[in-house]
């Protein structure tokens, strides 16, 4: 089968998803139909905005599904009628069987780390949080679980010490166009080895998952230790930022997020969680093993600012209690 006879459906929702479809496009392969989630209210404003995935495929007139359920047997109905060969999914839900069995070549699935680490909904920030060295990307056949089919293809990037989950994304983005055609290209050829997942796992190395962030996990914990603090910083920015809640005498409790801190490893008696400024030119926390130095942060309503913007003017930093 030539590439241009060959029918896909293509599934994604957010920015991460667009350049693996302007990818099948420009390289000219017959995308049938996207489907992305239903438009939904963003913003202050609250005004209905299609995703991503949806604006690209308008703007080349492909026919755009927005399923609420996807067992719903009305779109059931619809998706099979594009009669598609194969599926491809990035950044979207998870399928029940009857849509990721249609096709058949199947349903592949562009997933943001080396699987079998990190399966879940966030694999880059978790990567980041855990320190870890590198990460990159997996593409494998979907089947009845999250996360666990057999692998197609991997491509690994190496994660410096100082990045952040927004930096490795972008460039996982960059890559993620180039990974999916290789892929396409592997089944047409009839030559791809799916890899079972379960020969990759060793006995020494425990499974690290990448759960859904939400406001639980994504809080600071002052008594852990400062380098594991960095991380989990670095790894949550620019969104959805690690937070923490602070007081000022007199006043409601509030949030603030923390976007960019330093740590530096030092003995001290400290309390950990206080706050702790000259007024003018930094603000630090005492951490178990040294100080975390707040350089760039965002009190609730209110714009990112550094630390000497914040301090400008404001003084009394010592009335504000971390809780």
């Amino acid at each position: 089968m030539r590439k241009q006879e060959l029918k896909i459906v293509y599934m994604g929702t957010p920015e991460f998803a667009v350049a693996p479809l302007q990818a099948l496009i420009d390289n000219h392969y017959n995308v049938v139909a996207v489907v992305t989630m239903p438009d939904k209210a963003m913003g202050r404003g609250l005004k209905v905005q299609a995703s991503p995935v949806k604006q690209l495929a308008r703007s080349y007139s492909l026919p755009v599904l927005q399923p609420d359920n996807l067992k719903d047997p009305v779109f059931l109905e619809k998706l099979r009628s594009y009669d598609a060969d194969l599926q491809i999914v990035v950044a979207f839900r998870m399928l029940p069987e009857a849509v990721w069995a249609m096709p058949p070549m199947g349903t592949f699935n562009l997933h943001a780390s080396l699987l079998p680490q990190y399966r879940g909904a966030a694999p880059i920030q978790w990567a980041v949080i855990n320190g870890e060295k590198q990460t990159g990307l997996s593409t494998f056949l979907l089947d009845r679980q999250m996360d666990t089919g057999r692998i197609l293809l991997q491509e690994k990037i190496a994660i410096g010490p100082d990045e952040t989950g927004g930096s490795v994304y972008s460039r996982l983005m960059e890559l993620s166009g180039p990974m999916v055609l290789r892929t396409v290209d592997l089944l047409l050829s009839g030559q791809s080895r799916p890899v079972d997942q379960n020969t990759l796992i060793k006995e020494a190395e425990p499974l690290k998952t990448a759960p859904k962030l939400h406001k639980e996990n994504t809080r600071i914990d002052w008594s852990r230790p400062g380098a594991e603090l960095y991380n989990f910083i670095r790894g949550l920015a620019p969104y959805p930022a690690a937070w923490t809640a602070w007081q000022k005498s007199g006043e409601s409790i509030q949030t603030v997020k923390i976007h960019q801190a330093a740590f530096v490893a030092q003995e001290h008696h400290m309390e950990c969680g206080k706050l702790l400024s000259d007024q003018k030119t930094y603000i630090k926390t005492p951490v178990p093993d040294g100080f975390l130095h707040w350089e760039f942060f965002q009190p609730a309503g209110k714009k990112i600012l550094s630390v000497a913007e914040f301090l400008r003017g404001r003084p009394g930093i010592e009335d504000f209690k971390l809780l």
